[in-house]
């Protein structure tokens, strides 16, 4: 469990630092996140950021990337700040129904104010 302290500490850092965009900013602040929590880090744990997926056919084929995924706990796909997260469950489901075997317990859309977790029944 984090101590309130390194929480206090990760919020006050992220607005001096953070403005919320996806492209430059996803990783430092998964990390620190990461680090708030008392892990040494989002890579340290056994993750991997901008993962490679395969889209379907019916989507167009090609590849995707999902923002940061740790199997088996969790896959997190980011959106920059003020994004409606409402509009990209399918997007985040789609990534997480891709990663067999292993796939994630848990999938959070963030967009570096809010998170929201998606209810999957596995």
């Amino acid at each position: 469990m984090p101590s309130p302290e390194k929480l206090t500490e990760f919020v006050a850092w992220c607005q001096l630092n953070i403005t919320g965009d996806e492209k430059g900013q996803a990783q430092i602040f998964l990390d620190r996140l990461f680090q708030a929590f008392g892990q040494a880090g989002s890579l340290d744990v056994g993750g991997t950021a901008e993962l490679r997926i395969r889209k379907a056919e019916a989507d167009g084929g090609g590849t995707a990337f999902a923002d940061y995924i740790w199997k088996p706990v969790v896959l997190v796909e980011m959106k920059k700040r003020g994004t409606d997260l409402q509009k990209h469950y399918r997007q985040a489901f789609d990534y997480w129904s891709r990663h067999v075997p292993n796939r994630p317990r848990y999938v959070v859309l963030c967009d570096f104010d809010e998170f929201r977790e998606l209810h999957i029944a596995d």
